[in-house]
């Protein structure tokens, strides 16, 4: 373990002690003290979906490295970028018809940000900037991507450099399980701002990092796509978690009653192998610049490099050649009842939901079945610890202070994982629960003696 007095890196958590991890070879990592570690989580940010150590895609790699590795694309194209964009597309997005390359999610909803703005611009719209999000989301660190989430929590203390992008709820068994009220606080918001001013509906077609494994009620998806049209902004879908096969399809919005103009992906797409990120946008949004400015001013240093395509050709090739996005889809809603069988007794369990391998699991006070378990107890970081004790790694959220959900797990396996690695991950993670609701059962009962 190694602790922020012991090092020179600056480290996210300061008080936490961290693993050192040397290798990894499929759904399994190694620390350096000789701990093995089965990864639930894809390296723990959902990346991994392809595991570890995998040979062809570092040799692909290799073999990129011995030719070129780096050209800036303000001066350049490369062969790896024009064929990744050709093949993402006839695959993954027929309905789109450009890619911008960049290194990792939060650029990629940049990206997006600045696209949807450009567009607008573009066609004479300039009063068109604010973007309408679901508050209980996450879309990243950067300060445009920081801006699309309504969580104060995450926000602060930044509020002063973030613009006054719009939010409305969750549409969750909590607060709206029809969705209608949602779609309600979109209309107020619409009226409120003047729909000539929304640029933009950004959301993720399933929660990730903020809310694992939900999604909205499709009469929420039949709603916003409704109100697109009467009042012509874009909607953009954050799939940097979902893409690249990780609910059982190419793109989670693929499963949804509504098309969006502009798509990000990232994590999956480079598997862990590369940062490697997309924005993808349909052929309208191109002419509207083609005609318009005929120029987007907007790049990253990595932007479509010839090493990270590279990888993300291998990438594809390995999803493909092992059928391993179908595997996903056939799997995933068995693993989901298998998850929801382990923990049907844990009177901290409220829901298990998901779609493929995307599965979230929300806890709740144990005394009624509902509320917010307390703050202070911060549950989710004793889920992280106990399951790592169980040599399991998960990801946990504590978003209470936001006041739209609870603590939450999410669990993100690696597409290979067998069915025996499968059912120990949901067994190590049955008796992580069980052990944290003991233990937060007595420390609710001394907090009431």
């Amino acid at each position: 373990m190694i602790t922020s007095e012991h090092t020179h890196v600056f480290p996210r958590l300061l008080d936490l002690a961290y693993p050192s991890i040397e290798r990894g070879r499929g759904v399994r990592l190694y620390t350096t003290d000789g701990s093995e570690v089965l990864d639930a989580c894809s390296g723990g940010a959902m990346v991994a979906c392809l595991g570890h150590g995998d040979r062809r895609i570092v040799e692909a790699a290799r073999d990129q490295a011995r030719r070129i590795s780096y050209v800036y694309n303000h001066h350049f194209t490369n062969e790896p970028q024009e064929r990744l964009a050709k093949a993402l597309i006839e695959l993954a997005a027929p309905e789109m018809t450009r890619v911008r390359f960049v290194s990792g999610g939060s650029e990629a909803n940049e990206t997006a940000i600045r696209l949807i703005r450009q567009y607008h611009v573009d066609r004479g719209e300039e009063r068109r900037w604010r973007i309408i999000s679901p508050a209980q989301a996450y879309h990243g660190a950067l300060f445009g991507a920081l801006a699309l989430t309504g969580r104060h929590s995450l926000q602060a203390p930044y509020g002063e450099y973030l613009p006054g992008h719009l939010h409305i709820p969750p549409a969750t068994w909590r607060f709206d399980p029809s969705g209608e009220e949602s779609l309600r606080e979109l209309d107020r918001l619409l009226e409120a701002a003047g729909p000539d001013t929304i640029a933009a509906f950004v959301c993720e077609p399933v929660g990730a990092a903020a809310l694992p494994g939900y999604s909205a009620p499709e009469r929420f998806w039949e709603g916003v796509a409704e109100r697109r049209d009467r009042h012509g902004f874009l909607i953009c879908f954050d799939e940097v978690v979902t893409g690249m096969g990780r609910t059982g399809s190419w793109f989670a919005s693929d499963q949804l009653p509504v098309k969006a103009d502009i798509i990000t992906g990232g994590k999956g797409l480079g598997a862990g192998y590369a940062q490697l990120a997309a924005t993808l946008c349909a052929e309208h949004i191109y002419e509207a610049l083609a005609a318009g400015s005929r120029n987007f001013e907007h790049g990253h240093t990595w932007d479509g490099a010839p090493l990270p395509c590279a990888v993300g050709l291998a990438v594809l090739d390995v999803l493909c050649e092992g059928g391993l996005i179908e595997r996903v889809r056939e799997r995933g809603p068995s693993l989901r009842e298998e998850l929801e069988e382990a923990l049907a007794d844990s009177e901290l369990v409220r829901e298990v939901r998901g779609r493929g391998f995307l599965l979230g699991v929300e806890f709740v006070d144990p005394r009624d079945g509902e509320s917010f378990l307390p703050n202070e107890l911060d549950a989710a970081a004793l889920v992280d610890q106990k399951a790592f004790e169980h040599g399991l790694l998960v990801t946990s959220t504590h978003s209470t202070a936001d006041g739209y959900c609870g603590d939450q797990t999410l669990l993100a396996p690696a597409f290979i994982a067998t069915d025996d690695e499968l059912g120990e991950m949901v067994a190590r993670f049955a008796e992580t629960v069980s052990e944290v609701e003991q233990a937060i059962k007595q420390a609710l009962a001394g907090a009431a003696a």
